[in-house]
């Protein structure tokens, strides 16, 4: 009996390790992980590691990501790498908010539950388990979200996504990637602009783009039929990817989806200077005649030591955060809504939604402000400081004190945690998201083929409903979002050839123009989609808009 089981794990072991699936990257030998339907490459270097010491390049801190010339060693992608170094991040709420509120907030400041290190640039893949270096599927490159400030890829399993395009009859290859954030990856300052080593994050984010042209037919996929795709930071980051470079996505994608985040309102690098000083003196290189190359030689606690002490979007100001995409004349060339207004937008299609209540998640942190003269103060303290109060005021004025008017919307006054919170949520959520989303489309749908989605589900949630990132549980979890954008990255189309004009979720998904500027909206009930027009808080969204544009963060 003994000598029979035996024989019959040596048995499975053999058929486990024959089994595992392999690829062939340049000279190297490459192991993943199969699990019946997909395969799994984890963790795989794209560059090499930021920290490492050569003497021909010196500290790879704070400096454009280098390729892997070629890979010469077998070796086993079988676990995600490092995260990047993540900031702190972490919400304080006042004793008297409702319990219900402390749960749904609770994972904010949850430590990340992998080990983190600085030689972080890894990219994972996972694909069909049937494919072969002949199969040319589409390619979809996801971008992870987290304030330019957190993240990591394995937060969201792109299995699942891959098992459903399989179901739809439409197989794709999925790519993750880790990109440096915080002050490693988005460190903004005079030093840095001269330099020419802003957005470091979004560089390295090419670099895997690159990295896809060379490798991905490896893996199964046609590097012509790569979609890129972001949630948040990640949104955002692909907004950039389609201004960059004179509009030019130089062959490395065709398509672009966008979940809340557009081309932001931002201006020149050097505004980020009073965090880069701070970060200077707090670690010791305030004397240094080469503050950037100090920055380099430190140890990294210590870097990050004093980047935790930089206000984080759960900080009491909210997403005026130390770290974010900024013009600095290498990648962004101007203010991205600039970029915009002048037709510098790569030609692709693109799909870009945004969730209903996109800014009650970061309203937790100044629920203090009880009138219209502290909301103003507010704003013009920390987003527009050279805007007039009497500028501030009028906007303001478009958004009533009256809870029922504020967010989470269409829900009464209920969740109305102070008498300000659901005023000041619509105001954030248009502010970052909603008047963005319009301009982009306002500016670019009759150029673009271009589709727009606004997501309604979850009403129910109190104080935060329809919240930012909501809509990935859907894209992830082989709901109707997630269908559509399989579809996109397949056809450059959403639509599925069964869509018809019924209400159901094969509901025909028509594009963006600015006469016909329809959203496909996702609803809770028996309803699951319909059409709405991008015309809600019309007047109020386009007086941000104004005021964006007049006055980049």
């Amino acid at each position: 009996m003994a000598l029979c089981s035996l024989t019959f794990l040596l048995l499975q072991a053999a058929t486990t390790f024959a089994a595992a699936p392999t690829v062939r990257l340049d000279f190297a030998t490459v192991t993943g992980l199969n699990n019946g339907t997909v395969n799994k490459f984890l963790g795989i270097p794209y560059a090499r590691p930021p920290s490492k010491m050569r003497s021909r390049v010196g500290n790879l801190r704070l400096r454009l990501a280098e390729p892997i010339p070629a890979y010469t060693k077998n070796f086993a992608a079988t676990a995600y790498g490092p995260v990047c170094p993540q900031m702190k991040q972490e919400l304080v709420l006042p004793d008297w908010v409702p319990e219900i509120v402390h749960l749904e907030m609770d994972g904010v400041s949850a430590p990340v539950p992998v080990p983190q290190s600085e030689d972080c640039l890894t990219v994972n893949v996972i694909a069909p388990a049937n494919v072969t270096p002949h199969s040319k599927l589409p390619v979809l490159v996801w971008i992870y979200g987290g304030g330019f400030e957190i993240g990591y890829p394995s937060s969201t399993d792109g299995a699942t996504l891959v098992q459903q395009s399989i179901a739809l009859g439409t197989p794709v290859v999925y790519v993750s990637l880790n990109y440096r954030v915080n002050a490693l990856g988005f460190l903004a300052s005079k030093e840095v602009k001269a330099a020419g080593l802003g957005n470091l994050g979004l560089q390295d984010q090419r670099q895997v783009f690159r990295w896809v042209q060379r490798y991905v037919a490896q893996f199964g996929g046609d590097p012509s039929k790569v979609t890129i795709w972001g949630e948040s930071a990640g949104a955002i980051s692909v907004a950039s990817h389609l201004l960059t470079n004179k509009a030019n996505p130089d062959g490395l994608f065709r398509a672009a989806i966008m979940d809340s985040g557009s081309p932001l309102y931002v201006g020149d690098i050097t505004h980020g200077q009073p965090s880069y000083d701070f970060i200077v003196k707090e670690v010791g290189c305030g004397r240094a005649r080469d503050t950037l190359g100090c920055l380099r030689t430190i140890p990294l606690a210590a870097l990050m030591n004093a980047t935790n002490q930089l206000p984080n979007m759960f900080s009491y100001q909210s997403l005026a955060e130390a770290f974010i995409v900024r013009v600095d004349g290498v990648f962004l060339t101007d203010n991205p809504q600039q970029l915009v207004k002048k037709g510098q937008v790569a030609n692709v299609p693109f799909i870009n939604g945004v969730n209903d209540d996109e800014g009650t998640l970061f309203s937790f942190t100044a629920l203090n402000l009880s009138n219209t003269e502290q909301l103003v103060d507010y704003w013009k303290t920390f987003y527009f400081p050279r805007a007039s109060t009497a500028e501030l005021t009028a906007i303001f004025n478009l958004y009533p004190s009256d809870p029922a008017a504020g967010s989470p919307f269409d829900t009464g006054e209920a969740s109305a945690l102070t008498g300000q919170f659901k005023r000041y949520a619509a105001f954030m959520g248009d502010f970052v998201f909603h008047a963005p989303h319009r301009f982009f489309f306002g500016q670019v749908s009759d150029k673009r083929k271009a589709w727009s989605y606004l997501y309604k589900r979850g009403k129910a949630l109190p104080y935060l409903g329809a919240f930012h990132s909501t809509e990935l549980a859907n894209a992830y979890g082989a709901g109707d979002l997630g269908a559509r954008f399989i579809r996109f990255t397949a056809t450059l189309d959403p639509n599925f050839p069964d869509s018809s004009n019924s209400t159901s979720s094969n509901l025909f998904w028509p594009r963006y123009t600015t006469k016909s500027p329809q959203l496909l909206t996702f609803l809770d009930g028996d309803v699951p989609q319909t059409l709405t027009n991008d015309d809600y808080r019309a007047e109020a969204i386009e007086a941000l808009t104004q005021l964006e544009l007049k006055y980049p963060y």
